[in-house]
């Protein structure tokens, strides 16, 4: 990149926002995801504040045929926020305020770089609720939850992040705003725009406002954990809670070998000679959760549970979706790099697939810990290793391989909730028809058609 483009660049955004150094630069050449060795260098990384700097930016990476690259906190798990390409990373830490929060139409309007667990506790505290609670909500950003349309333990009741979002500002290609949607839940006026930004990882365009949807807070919320000897029966637990027409707000499992991690590097309590144990959340009015509680316990009982705590303080709440939350840093601790898989199966076929799961890892040699969120069929393999050891680099891609070939055998899909990004990319065929990419392609070079936009993201090139 060019003397002049930095330039302009800083004439722009002020010299301090505008990051040329190896140091800085090398930073930001990573997120979230496991890649071994391999450096993916930006140019330059800018910090812009608002979106008419924004628009300057995109116009002067379109102009010239420079990639640009939306970020903030870099939690992306399949290399979304990796420069592939080089070129500009658009740092939007700085756009970070929560613009409105109206009480009356239970709407809040947010910039894209406000972290999740703030935006939850702000308007907690004034009695409403924004359920998706992605495991790095302590971190990670509306906009990356909206470019990933991530989800959460949440998801099963509540849904998932595209639930949640009624409106978007968004700056194109070519550095024009493009509005869609609007303030109201209902709105069927022309195509549905917003639902094609959210989850399009930052290849459509780049997203500098939201206008998201809350729910009033709920009265009362329980935490219980559920052991259980076998998957299997955890399995029939999952069936009977939801046949019984109950929807708690979570409804995790988690395999012995990650309660085994989270205790040797948190000593929370779990017990390790279970084979799984079910995370729910319940949570509603007062009564209705006592009520919903003690159907749980009844069935979980009925299947076979060995133990089952239940939380009776907000203390304890915490103190257990800790042992729930803490699962991908214990894995991380066990082994230079972890790389976490995000297949989706339907319910019914959970115990096949972890089964099968275990057998493909175990045929390469690796270590898996898996959890998920059993509501939808969202199970994570958090897989360690060590990518400078070529053996085991190799053996991961053969196993993420048969992983996905036999998550869409038992009528599932590649991805739940951490999007494509380049991980997977190579992989759509397996899980879509041609003429499904051919559209998807189709659009992307009418928004995009110098392919400046997050490259080489999603489509395999």
């Amino acid at each position: 990149m060019n003397d002049k483009i930095i330039n302009s660049l800083k004439s722009i955004l002020g010299n301090p926002n505008v990051l040329t150094d190896y140091e800085d630069r090398y930073c930001y050449a990573y997120d979230a995801t496991a890649i071994g060795e391999a450096l993916y260098l930006p140019d330059v990384v800018v910090l812009p504040e608002n979106k008419e700097q924004i628009c300057q930016i995109v116009r002067i990476a379109n102009e010239n045929n420079i990639p640009i690259v939306p970020r903030a906190s870099g939690t992306n798990l399949v290399g979304g926020c990796i420069p592939l390409k080089g070129g500009i990373i658009l740092h939007l830490s700085k756009m970070n305020k929560i613009l409105n929060i109206d009480k009356n139409n239970l709407i809040c309007t947010v910039q894209p770089g406000v972290v999740v667990g703030n935006l939850q506790q702000e308007v907690s505290d004034l009695g409403l609720f924004y359920p998706p609670d992605p495991a790095s909500l302590k971190v990670s950003t509306i906009g990356g939850s909206i470019a990933q349309s991530s989800g959460g333990p949440r998801g099963f009741k509540y849904g998932t992040t595209k639930d949640y979002v009624l409106g978007l500002e968004v700056i194109l290609a070519d550095g024009t705003l493009l509005k869609t949607g609007g303030t109201t839940v209902k709105n069927v006026t022309g195509y549905n725009l917003t639902q094609l930004i959210v989850g399009s990882e930052g290849t459509l365009g780049i997203v500098v406002e939201a206008t998201l949807k809350l729910v009033p807070k709920p009265e009362e919320q329980q935490v219980m954990l559920a052991y259980f000897e076998s998957i299997d029966q955890a399995a029939e637990a999952i069936t009977g809670i939801i046949s019984a027409k109950i929807t708690p707000a979570t409804l995790d499992i988690m395999d012995k070998n990650t309660m085994v991690t989270i205790e040797n590097f948190h000593h929370v309590g779990l017990p390790t000679d279970m084979e799984a144990v079910l995370v729910l959340e319940v949570d509603g009015f007062k009564e209705s959760v006592a009520v919903q509680t003690q159907q749980i316990i009844d069935i979980c009982n009925k299947f076979g549970a060995k133990n089952i705590r239940v939380s009776q303080n907000q203390k304890e709440a915490d103190e257990l979706w800790f042992a729930r939350r803490s699962a991908f840093g214990a894995v991380a601790r066990l082994r230079p790099n972890v790389l976490t898989e995000d297949a989706v199966v339907p319910r019914d076929k959970i115990p096949e697939f972890i089964s099968k799961t275990r057998k493909i890892f175990d045929k390469y040699n690796l270590t898996v810990c898996i959890m998920g969120h059993a509501g939808d069929g969202n199970i994570h393999p958090n897989v360690s290793l060590d990518l400078r050891n070529k053996e085991e680099a190799e053996n991961f891609e053969k196993a993420a391989e048969e992983l996905f070939d036999t998550a869409i055998e038992l009528g599932g899909s590649l991805s739940g909730e951490h999007g494509i990004g380049m991980l997977k990319s190579g992989f759509m065929r397996k899980a879509l028809d041609e003429n499904s990419i051919k559209y998807m392609k189709e659009i992307k070079k009418l928004f995009d058609p110098k392919n400046i936009l997050n490259p080489g993201k999603i489509f395999h090139e």
